[in-house]
């Protein structure tokens, strides 16, 4: 009888055994990524060779990375992508890039709910922020409502003033950054002063109104959103009255962005000899570079270039990483998303980035999100003469601010600018650009004015 009753409990334990196991089989599974792959989406191939790096720097993560490129060109990139995101299941995003010009619609907008915050992706947000000295202006647009930061950039895109040395030596006769700055700022005030200055030796100071607009419309105290209603705010008003003024006096060359005749101007093949531009490094190294005549100091006008301060802190650009808050693959996610994003030690994406070595020495070197990661790298440009960029745009990152932007930017400049452009050149008042601008935004996007 004993001898049947410890068959009996021992076969119990066996059984208890086995189904505790099989249990914790099923916990495991369940843990487990129900697959291997990562969906991720951009308008550019810039993050998808970032994927590349990763892997190659880690080979354990055994991720199959499923890349899907639209290009923003004639608006195709957000529709596919929204569409993408409501659809869900397995082709949806995991990951998914936004740009400066739409972000808050997928940050703070109509598709915020779709993205993760990234503490739920096992990141120490705080810790890393502080680590990292990430730019303001990022974190302030990458958060969502709740302020759970949602997005963030691998580039920093503060603004600087980018202007040429030898013709800053022919009117104050010095290229020095430290005194130039002073020439054209702080404030619009000593702009316009250094304007009148280089036209009395018959230069430009900038190459269009498009120019100057990109700073104006950062340093606004407030976008063009306010309460729901279209909001003018008079720093960006203002723009009309400077736009004519510059155009009457003839401080530019009546160039528009992204046109044959602002590329000539970065070559001296404009009407008159222009002084700098706004921008940031990307500015300098993916369009002023490719359009200066030459490719090494002393061809064109390679070489012949400084950044200094700007008269007023903005930022140009950008691209944000999002992570899908439905993405049943959320840590792989999170340690991708932290190594490009917050990673600041020298096997992350940023230091890389910022000495040209993404993929191998001799790369262009860039500005990035981080601070720490630019002050232990070498940003030395010929370019710039020499002039380590660093040293100016780390600051112009904390110059720059991201609470005067709104989803519906990308239209609504496009709309400002047209009829800004009809008022300095006399075809139409400043009260009809006014009423023009506000009816159009009205027709197009049901936004009535304040």
């Amino acid at each position: 009888m004993k001898r049947n009753m410890r068959i009996v409990v021992s076969l119990l334990l066996v059984v208890c055994m086995s189904l505790s196991l099989f249990a914790a089989g099923q916990t495991e599974a369940a843990k487990a990524p129900a697959r291997k792959v990562i969906n991720l989406w951009s308008f550019t191939d810039e993050v998808p060779k970032m994927l590349e790096k990763y892997k190659a720097l880690n080979p354990d993560f055994d991720y199959e990375i499923n890349t899907t490129i639209i290009a923003t060109t004639d608006g195709a990139y957000q529709p596919a992508l929204d569409q993408a995101l409501a659809s869900g299941g397995d082709n949806a995003p995991d990951i998914y890039c936004a740009e400066s010009a739409f972000v808050l619609k997928y940050t703070q907008g109509d598709a915020a709910h779709f993205a993760a915050p990234y503490k739920s992706l096992g990141i120490d947000v705080d810790k890393k922020l502080k680590e990292a000295d990430i730019a303001p202006y990022t974190v302030e647009i990458g958060s969502n409502s709740k302020g759970e930061l949602v997005g963030l950039g691998y580039q920093a895109t503060g603004g600087a003033f980018i202007y040429r040395r030898s013709i800053a030596k022919d009117v104050w006769g010095t290229d020095d950054p430290a005194v130039i700055k002073t020439k054209v700022g702080p404030g619009w005030e000593k702009f316009f002063q250094a304007a009148e200055d280089l036209r009395k030796k018959n230069y430009a100071i900038i190459s269009g109104d498009g120019d100057i607009w990109h700073a104006i419309e950062g340093s606004s105290p407030k976008g063009w959103i306010v309460d729901g209603k279209l909001y003018v705010d008079k720093t960006r008003e203002d723009f009309l009255d400077i736009a004519k003024n510059m155009l009457d006096k003839g401080y530019h060359n009546d160039t528009r962005d992204w046109t044959d005749a602002w590329f000539a101007d970065m070559k001296d093949a404009g009407a008159k000899k222009v002084f700098g531009f706004f921008g940031p490094a990307w500015l300098i190294n993916y369009v002023m570079a490719g359009n200066s005549g030459g490719t090494k100091p002393g061809e064109g006008t390679y070489g012949d270039w400084a950044v200094c301060e700007p008269p007023v802190g903005f930022f140009w650009g950008g691209t944000w990483v999002i992570a899908n808050n439905n993405s049943p693959v959320k840590d792989a996610v999170g340690k991708i998303i932290e190594w490009i994003t917050l990673d600041s030690s020298e096997t992350g994406l940023q230091y890389f980035w910022a000495n040209g070595t993404l993929n191998g020495p001799g790369g262009t070197k860039d500005t990035v999100a981080s601070g720490t990661v630019m002050k232990k790298s070498d940003g030395t440009l010929p370019f710039l003469g020499g002039q380590d960029m660093f040293d100016v745009f780390v600051p112009a990152g904390a110059f720059a601010t991201g609470k005067n932007k709104t989803q519906y930017d990308e239209t609504i400049n496009m709309y400002w600018r047209d009829q800004v452009r009809s008022y300095s050149a006399g075809n139409k008042t400043r009260s009809a650009a006014l009423a023009d601008f506000k009816k159009q935004v009205a027709d197009n996007l049901a936004i009535s004015a304040l």
